[in-house]
């Protein structure tokens, strides 16, 4: 398969992936909302292997015809991604239109259009919001506690229920967080104010959470296409090294070769926060909560194997963040 259609072409994973595609000797067809998303791309257009393609808003009614033309993958990386503060009246509906909804049009057309594959990349959220005892694997029962897990697990839903009516094979990707250049939320607020020396309570905290590098996920992704072990598979994954927020942090102030400033607060005072802040208690619960996933079922089938540790891939995060100004 040396065609692929790569949807969020210019997200976070989707430039990554497109990029490593390309240097692999695919032809990439990147589709995009808008020629002006489009021309965000810059770099991938001058490669005599891409294309990119305009596909407007994701919906039920979206005409993929010309983006599947002479494709033999799929790998949907759009989506509706979790929104912290989300002000919509209905979020569960807002997050079936895209997630739910456009996805079966893509994979309905895909399946019409004879395509061998479709790789989702849906999110470790499906299991839970956080483990307490032992890791998350593809064994365990799904339990989705918002509207955007919800999403995601349906779209699984439709994609097995499309493969089993047409034969189209399938492969899902459950990540944790993914880290790398260029990465947005609680872990570019950190390094923020890592950078500026601003003390950090985070100190007395002993959580442990899988991440998976972007780079790592990349290759992963490149293999579920490739693979014919990874035909109808659900996969979980991450680096293999669970780490501690205080960790996190350390990695980075080692990073900006700074000394971190992590101050001891109880535990208990996050719950208080959270209890009184209750706009804020995702964020913190993220932040002070674990989430292990055992990812042996990926290494084992696909030969999988993390190219960077988590401290190298901080590092190279970090770097990127230097180097664009951010700060």
């Amino acid at each position: 398969m040396k065609h692929v259609l790569v949807t969020g072409a210019n997200g976070f994973v989707g430039r990554a992936l497109c990029g490593r595609l390309l240097k692999s000797g695919y032809s990439v067809t990147g589709a995009f909302r808008s020629e002006e998303s489009a021309a965000l791309s810059a770099g991938f257009h001058d490669h005599p292997l891409f294309k990119a393609e305009v596909v407007g808003d994701m919906s039920s009614s979206t005409d993929w015809s010309k983006a599947l033309s002479g494709v033999d993958a799929v790998v949907h990386l759009a989506a509706r991604v979790h929104v912290m503060k989300d002000s919509i009246s209905d979020p569960l509906s807002e997050y079936r239109k895209v997630n739910v909804e456009a996805t079966t049009c893509l994979a309905s057309e895909a399946a019409g259009a004879g395509i061998r594959r479709f790789v989702f990349l849906s999110t470790i959220k499906v299991n839970g919001e956080y483990t307490t005892t032992g890791p998350f694997s593809e064994k365990d029962r799904p339990s989705p506690e918002d509207p955007y897990a919800v999403s995601k697990l349906e779209a699984e839903n439709e994609l097995a229920r499309i493969s089993k009516e047409t034969g189209m094979e399938f492969v899902i990707i459950r990540p944790p967080l993914v880290y790398g250049p260029g990465v947005k939320g609680n872990l570019l607020r950190l390094m923020k104010h890592v950078h500026r020396g601003l003390p950090l309570p985070f100190g007395g905290i002993r959580n442990a959470r899988s991440l998976i590098n972007l780079g790592n996920l990349v290759e992963a992704i490149i293999l579920s296409v490739e693979k014919d072990k990874a035909a109808n598979q659900l996969f979980l994954i991450s680096d293999g090294e669970d780490v501690s927020t205080p960790d996190i942090i350390r990695l980075i102030a080692h990073a900006m070769s700074k000394n971190p400033k992590l101050v001891n607060i109880p535990e208990a005072c996050f719950k208080f926060t959270a209890k009184v802040f209750p706009f804020a208690a995702p964020a913190l619960e993220r932040l002070t909560g674990s989430l292990k996933i055992d990812s042996k079922k990926i290494r084992n089938m696909l030969e999988w194997r993390p190219q960077k540790s988590v401290a190298e891939g901080i590092e190279s995060m970090v770097d990127d963040y230097l180097i664009s100004g951010r700060s």
